[in-house]
């Protein structure tokens, strides 16, 4: 058994700087952003507690928006995804970029955010 959920809903932002994208989406949304990030290419915007997360990201492919899974065992939730149509696009050490169906790249990644063991579904094998 293994379990997951939605975490965030991350911006990725080609070129510019972070700081100005960060400020413009948190504007837009109604958020703050970060006031200590940990990695240059990331700022989280903060809201409420029961709002989802989302990330600004500094990429170097075309702006767009994607989805990030959460998953206490990223092998056990990709496997899951494959059978339901996904394919796996890119691994990397920390996180898997998969492709839906439809086309619309996501990210299963390992948990990011509190609440986690509350919030994710249990996966039977």
């Amino acid at each position: 058994m293994h379990k997951s959920r939605l975490g965030d809903l991350v911006i990725d932002c080609e070129g510019g700087d972070i700081e100005d994208h960060a400020a413009f989406w948190a504007g837009t949304l109604g958020r703050t952003v970060e006031a200590n990030p940990t990695n240059p290419r990331y700022r989280r915007l903060e809201g409420k507690d029961d709002e989802i997360g989302i990330l600004v990201q500094r990429v170097e492919h075309s702006s767009r928006v994607h989805l990030d899974v959460e998953t206490d065992d990223p092998d056990k939730e990709v496997a899951r995804l494959e059978k339901l149509g996904a394919k796996v696009f890119q691994r990397f050490e920390r996180w898997v970029v998969m492709e839906a169906p439809s086309g619309h790249r996501f990210c299963v990644v390992s948990p990011q955010l509190p609440g986690f063991e509350e919030g994710a579904v249990s996966w039977e094998e």
